[in-house]
């Protein structure tokens, strides 16, 4: 079968689309024909050597798949062949099959594209997780989302609707900011002057949750921006600048910086998560939530589409089809 290959850590660049074994048909793997594979940020960090694993080269990236069944190791129980299903893996998901542990695949209800099915794995997950179980929004709060056009910010656009927050989503260009906009964003902002326009915003009061994927100079404006009580999320650095917190800003306002590492979380909490996941599809069903998907490409662009995402030129999800 043909795959996406890192024979060494380094430039997205060198990925290079060639032959690479079918997945072995064994124990509780499920084996799936993917009709879409999804692309994400830490995707770029891994194959750059920059992510906090590191596979052993070589290997195949990608965390999403989607598609059908087309083999079940003998003691898998919940997926037959034929079965239109989903799935998380840590690698090997930009190929044309994958395998995966049973536990890590989810049955697609009717009327639930390839596409929209990968999207809600990685970038709603991980905005469902960093929204729920790290900060606890509450119906009637103030959310912040910067990096609002990307595929983690409109998820979080959305999700903070569905659970009753006033969103406030922050965007680059005003191509960007539509797109927010149009995710149900109550209000759009640019980058610039970004603290005192969230203090305009909140009439003085603050944010109450943030969520932050971009890190860099913005952060320490957020940080300044927060309310009583607030939570603060890290979720990632696409600006590629960790940034540095004066710890004294949250002892004298009050507020909590959280870590969001959704891959440590699905391991760690499986049950937890697959509830989260059953929330989701449930939300999708019902209209609440709908990905955005900017484009499907072949499987063999892989490069230059994962650089784009890296680059930060992406607006909502991409998508990859053998």
């Amino acid at each position: 079968m043909k795959a996406i290959i890192a024979r060494e850590f380094g430039p997205i660049e060198a990925l290079d689309y060639a032959d690479w074994p079918e997945p072995e048909v064994s124990g509780d793997t499920v084996v799936i024909e993917a009709e879409a594979i999804g692309v994400n940020f830490p995707d770029g960090l891994l194959v750059q050597g920059l992510y906090q694993m590191k596979p052993q080269v070589p290997f195949v990236p990608g965390m999403e798949a989607a598609g059908r069944a087309v083999a079940v190791g003998p003691d898998v129980k919940s997926v037959k062949v034929g079965d239109r299903v989903a799935a998380l893996s840590t690698i090997g998901s930009y190929a044309e099959k994958v395998g995966v542990k049973e536990s890590a695949v989810m049955k697609l209800p009717d009327g639930m594209s390839a596409a929209d099915a990968c999207a809600l794995i990685c970038g709603y997950g991980t905005s469902h997780h960093a929204l729920k179980q790290r900060g606890q929004l509450k119906p009637g709060e103030t959310l912040c989302v910067l990096g609002a056009s990307g595929a983690t910010g409109v998820a979080a656009v959305q999700i903070g609707k569905a659970m009753g927050a006033r969103v406030i989503a922050v965007a680059s260009s005003d191509e960007k900011r539509a797109v927010a906009k149009s995710a149900g964003a109550d209000i759009v902002l640019g980058y610039e002057n970004l603290k005192d326009e969230l203090k305009k915003a909140t009439g003085g009061e603050g944010v109450d949750v943030a969520f932050d994927p971009v890190g860099g100079e913005v952060f320490d404006a957020l940080s300044r921006s927060m309310g009583w009580n607030g939570r603060l999320l890290v979720i990632g650095f696409a600006s590629g600048t960790i940034p540095k917190f004066p710890v004294n800003l949250s002892l004298v306002k009050g507020f909590s910086v959280v870590g969001v590492f959704w891959g440590a979380f699905t391991r760690k909490e499986p049950e937890v998560y697959s509830a989260n996941m059953k929330e989701l599809i449930g939300w999708y069903m019902a209209g609440k939530i709908k990905p955005v998907v900017e484009g499907t490409y072949p499987l063999a662009d892989a490069a230059k589409v994962l650089s784009r995402v890296i680059g930060r030129g992406a607006v909502g999800k991409l998508i990859l089809k053998p």
